[in-house]
Formats: structure tokens, sequence, C-alpha cells
């Protein structure tokens, strides 16, 4: 399978370079004559010399040349090794206009499993049909198979993928701060494109395309470039697993991706049944900052303030204007990020949750059938 192969051809460069820079020698003088001694120190003095010249003969080809003035490759990159890896798992993604001919729109994507490609649902827009092309040049037609706007993800199944197209792996679970990633897309339709970063936060709000102050939880910040056309294709780690699906880029070397834990949940969804529904609770949020502590005569400034229930939704009748929600299941929601991530992640609609809030001063727990969001 091209995935164990992969980490285990790259985990080997690791290891190899890792003893590499272990290597170390030592000798022991014990037993050797004071004639040996002087003899060995004046062989010494000798070979110290013929070294300086030879270290300074290695000095001036320390920019990588042979000495002939050519310049050689960095053939044991482990990003030139991650790029040969994943690039043919990376495709270039254009939308057709209505008239049949090329709009522009263009983008990027990865192979997902079998015949299914990913991107965003910002780059296929209204489409049906895309261009998908392979990264050795081969193009397929397929077809949107399923989009969230509100995640913005969508899924293209493109029948009789080239055999080299292999799936790229999702991780399982969000990136330490400070994760090596590689960026690899078709920025302004220049295809096969990689850039490098690392993860610089996680657990970043990002706007939706949906737009209505909507947000994608969860999210990846990196300092990797990434510029338009890049949108749809994966951020991956050095393993080449993909760490996000990214999705935008805000300059200054700060750009976006949805993570892979939640771009699955929705991925799944939309391979299965074309749609994917949002947990939905039914209130407007307030964060409890301390000013609100102090306007409304709150106890603290831990949680998040009931400002509106909405009728006819799942908290109606269940909550009421002025509670603090203080945790779900058990875990606190100190802000309406941390409400969503935990929604979006770990729940569905029709799931029962525990609510544990504060009302008239009194910690108490209420249970709370989850709906769908209305505004799909």
């Amino acid at each position: 399978m091209k995935r164990c192969t992969r980490r285990g051809y790259l985990g080997l460069a690791a290891a190899a370079t890792a003893g590499l820079a272990g290597c170390s020698a030592s000798t022991d003088g014990a037993g050797v004559s004071s004639d040996e001694t002087n003899a060995q120190a004046q062989q010494a003095t000798a070979t110290q010399a013929t070294t300086a010249d030879e270290t300074a003969t290695e000095a001036n080809t320390d920019d990588g040349s042979d000495g002939s003035g050519e310049i050689e490759g960095d053939a044991e990159s482990v990003y030139t090794r991650l790029y040969d890896e994943t690039i043919d798992s990376v495709v270039s993604i254009r939308v057709p206009s209505a008239g049949g001919q090329r709009s522009g729109g263009q983008g990027s994507g990865f192979v997902y499993d079998s015949n299914y490609v990913v991107t965003n649902a910002h780059v296929v827009g209204d489409a049906d049909r895309i261009e998908v092309q392979f990264n050795r040049g081969e193009s397929r037609t397929g077809e949107v198979v399923g989009r969230d706007r509100r995640a913005d993800l969508a899924v293209i199944e493109v029948p009789n993928s080239p055999d080299y197209a292999e799936a790229l792996e999702l991780v399982e679970e969000e990136p330490a701060v400070g994760t090596q990633v590689a960026a690899i897309g078709s920025p302004y339709g220049f295809e096969g494109s990689m850039t490098s970063g690392i993860v610089s936060a996680i657990d970043r709000s990002i706007p939706s395309p949906q737009g209505r102050g909507a947000t994608i939880p969860n999210g990846i910040q990196t300092d990797a470039p990434v510029n338009p056309g890049n949108s749809g294709g994966p951020l991956v780690n050095l393993d080449g697993v993909v760490e996000g699906v990214i999705n935008s880029g805000g300059g200054e070397n700060i750009a976006f991706a949805i993570s892979a834990p939640y771009a699955e949940k929705v991925i799944s969804a939309l391979i299965e049944t074309g749609d994917y529904e949002h947990p939905y609770i039914g209130v407007r949020l307030l964060p409890t900052t301390r000013r609100l502590v102090r306007e409304r005569n709150l106890q603290n400034s831990r949680g998040l303030l009931v400002e509106d229930v909405l009728s006819g939704t799942p908290a109606a009748g269940t909550l009421r204007n002025g509670d603090v929600l203080l945790a779900v299941d058990g875990e606190p929601v100190d802000s309406r990020e941390a409400l969503s991530s935990y929604l979006e992640l770990e729940t569905s609609p029709g799931d029962s949750v525990e609510l544990t809030i504060r009302r008239n001063g009194e910690r108490q727990g209420v249970d709370l059938t989850l709906g769908s969001r209305p505004d799909q």
C-alpha cells in the first residue's frame, strides 16, 4: 500500500539522518612510549597543516558546488521526497461556464477514496460537472456528488481515475502547533506547486463562504504561502498525511485550512447522501466578558450568555434568556468557537446532549435534543 510505503520511506530517511548526526569517534593514548608520542606529534603537526589546506578547499565549495562551479541538487531533501510521494494524488480543477467554455474558475483538490476527489465548495460553485486534471496530464470530467457551503467542502466523483492517483490519508487528530507542513496545488494555475511552513495555530474560526456570519470551526492556521488556486488542495505533514483542506490565504504568511477530522466527517456524509446536516441548538449567545458580567450582574465571566432563544428551535422550552451556558456533555464552552467545534465534531442532529447552565445563580443540568441547522 502506498500510505505505508510513504511513511516508511520518509521514516527511514529521518532515521538515517539522525544516525549520521550522532556519529563520533575517540582514541585512547594509554601504553604509548614517549618516542612514539613525539613521532606521532610530528606526524599530527604535518597532518594538521594538510587538513587545514583541505578545509580551506572544502570551504570554497560549501555553496553546494562540486568545485567546477556547478550546483548539485538537494536530492535528499525531505520535501523533495514528500513531493514525489504525494503529487500524483493532487489535482487541478477547472470549472466550465454555463456556455461550456472555461470560465477561468480554477482550484485544487486531492484524491480521497477510489474515484472521489475532494475540494472546496467555493471552487465548484453551482457547477455539476467539473474538469479534473491529474499531475501527469490526463483529464477527466467529474460530477459533483455533494457540497456543503457552510463547511466549504465538495466531493467530485471522477470515473476511471488513473491508477497512479492513489488516495491520500487524513489525520484523525488535530496537529500540534509547530508541525511542519506543505501546501500542494495550483496557485494562479501553476500546477504541481508546493510551498512549506508550519502549523501556526489551531482551533481557528474561519469565515465561511456561505456568509451571514457563518464560520468553519476547528480551523488550522499556517504560514505556508497560499494563493488563489491553492483552494481545495491538501495541507500535508512530512509523512504525506493530510492535516487539512486548504481554504483561504490571508496574506502576510497567514493561511487557513479546514481541519482533517472535521473534513472527514463532512466528506463521508457528502459521499453517502450528497448532503451534510449541521447540529443546531437555536439560541443567540454572547461571550461573558467582564463588562457584560458587570452590566448583567452575573456571577463570573465563564461561559456564554443566552441572549435570545429562537422560537420553534430545539432550545425553545429548555433554555431561557439570561441562562449562562457553561458546558456541553461536561466539556467547558468558554467561547462560541469552543461550542461550535464541539457540536460540529462530536455531535449530529438528533443527538441528546446535556447542557450545564447557570440559571438565577444556580448551576444545573438540562437535556436537549439537537436539531438540524435550517440555513443549509
